[in-house]
């Protein structure tokens, strides 16, 4: 697999510029954290060599100065809100993310709750983190936020929140997920640090859009694909062109509110830090590219997969015809076609050929395999099968699972456990393969392989089921499937 990003180099310079704005405002910052600290997988597959875990990794070189405030909106916990790749709610996630930050030994100073109006279920919240000891804090809204800076900067204000109480330099502002209120958290604490003679900053760190690659780089444009049910729009940054006559790239967002925040900066502490939205980021992934046509490839792939994925959640009633023409006008913007994967060709001529849904997978080495719906497997435990062979070469037409192992757990699923499809899910024949090993050497070298399958791009022509697109994600293959359910019922799971 080709690489177009420098990992280390990344970690380094992302470090060290944050340092370098801790400096600028005396010794205290506050760091809105966008995006995902850990698991970005969009970053991984658009930065061919970035790893999904780098920007916690680059906050370990900062460990010692670093306290994490963790935002939730007492709104979010009312609604139950869920996070959709995990399926856990979002009050939920705080406490994952606590204990994966505690794991890694950062210091988690507190909870805060946005948007409380007395809520029941954020009450509850907070009583059970008071009980586990963790220290939580109210903020309220604000009448007129974010454009009625003369009420916002006022002791009916930003002045009602509770004041944050920290005691490290780098104050690491995240969230389980977007409209979290990280943001205006930070600006309340610039407000409550600056009535009590703290000096202390704002700086945001965003990975995506790329402020030093081309409006319509196709890294960025998988950024608008990735994020096109929230309309995000990349644009050049007005205020970076009129300040410094040179063009960056930033979001429709934070452009448009960039003259609020200004103000805001001015009525807090006299003056503002910053010309530009750009002036605000701190993100070096830009400096980091090392092959950029490998990184315009990746890209160009995962707007393919966005769209796939966009006509599937169209189909289960998830997202509206805007999204989809959207995607629709970025692939056009990007010269993104179906045959860009040769997965999709290979899957719709197999299928065609056996009359039932079918897989098909371009390994990281270049070669296409295939895989169709048999009596006892479907397309996706047969393709996983078939590719371990390939990787561990192993000849296609020698058995991994036997017949004999495999038809009596088809009777089990049907006459025991009540499923009416006898055919095996992934994990099922995992499980299988790993019991074959015991006495089948092939079955033994085909499960060493599977971390080889880690950055192929799998296509079906039928909608996976949950318990199968899981798998092939936690084995780091990526998936897009044709807009199609396997069977007419309603139901699917």
């Amino acid at each position: 697999m080709r690489i177009g990003f420098d990992n280390q180099k990344y970690l380094t310079m992302q470090s060290e510029q944050i340092r370098r704005r801790i400096s600028q405002f005396g010794g205290k910052l506050y760091l809105e954290f966008g995006g995902k600290l850990f698991d970005d997988y969009h970053a991984s597959r658009v930065l061919p060599g970035f790893e999904p875990d780098s920007k916690v990794r680059m906050l370990c070189k900062l460990r010692e100065d670093v306290e994490i405030v963790i935002v939730i909106s007492a709104g979010d916990i009312e609604k139950n809100k869920i996070r959709g790749d995990l399926g856990i709610s979002y009050d939920e996630d705080v406490l994952r993310l606590i204990d994966i930050f505690r794991g890694m030994e950062f210091y988690v100073g507190s909870v805060v709750l946005t948007q409380y109006t007395g809520q029941a279920a954020a009450d509850a919240f907070l009583k059970r983190l008071t009980t586990l000891g963790i220290r939580c804090y109210r903020h309220y809204p604000i009448a007129g936020y974010p454009s009625d800076v003369k009420h916002i900067v006022s002791e009916e204000g930003l002045g009602k929140n509770d004041y944050i109480e920290t005691s490290h330099s780098l104050i690491v502002v995240t969230a389980p997920g977007p409209g979290s209120g990280k943001m205006a958290t930070c600006l309340s604490q610039l407000y409550h640090e600056s009535r009590r003679g703290i000096q202390a900053g704002y700086a945001k760190f965003e990975t995506f859009p790329i402020w030093n690659l081309p409006l319509k780089h196709p890294v960025n444009l998988a950024y608008e694909a990735a994020t096109a049910d929230l309309n995000d729009v990349n644009m050049i940054d007005p205020f970076h062109l009129e300040a410094y006559g040179k063009t960056t790239v930033n979001y429709n967002r934070d452009v448009e509110i960039f003259p609020v925040l200004n103000a805001i900066f001015e009525k807090i502490q006299g003056s503002s830090p910053y010309r530009s939205p750009t002036d605000m980021g701190v993100n070096m992934a830009g400096n980091c590219i090392v092959d950029d046509e490998a990184c315009r490839e990746a890209s160009r792939m995962e707007i393919l997969r966005r769209y796939y994925a966009a006509q599937v959640d169209h189909v289960r009633g998830g997202c509206d015809e805007k999204v989809l023409g959207k995607l629709e006008l970025l692939m056009n913007q990007a010269n993104v076609t179906p045959e860009l994967c040769p997965a999709v060709s290979a899957a719709l001529l197999k299928a065609e050929r056996t009359g039932a849904p079918a897989g098909a997978m371009v390994l990281p080495d270049g070669r296409v395999i295939t895989g169709k719906t048999s009596p006892t497997l479907g397309a996706a435990s047969a393709l996983l099968l078939n590719a371990l062979k390939a990787v561990g070469g192993i000849d296609d037409a020698l058995e991994l699972i036997s017949c004999q192992v495999l038809e009596p757990v088809c009777r089990l699923k049907t006459e025991h456990l009540g499923h009416r499809n006898p055919r095996l899910h992934t994990d099922e024949v995992l499980v299988a393969l790993c019991i074959s090993a015991l006495t089948n050497p092939l079955a033994d070298l085909a499960q060493q392989q599977l971390g080889k399958l880690r950055g192929s791009d799998a296509h079906f022509t039928v909608i996976l089921s949950e318990v199968d697109a899981k798998l092939y994600h936690r084995l780091g293959i990526n998936v897009s499937c044709e807009p199609h359910y396997e069977s007419k019922r309603l139901y699917h799971k």
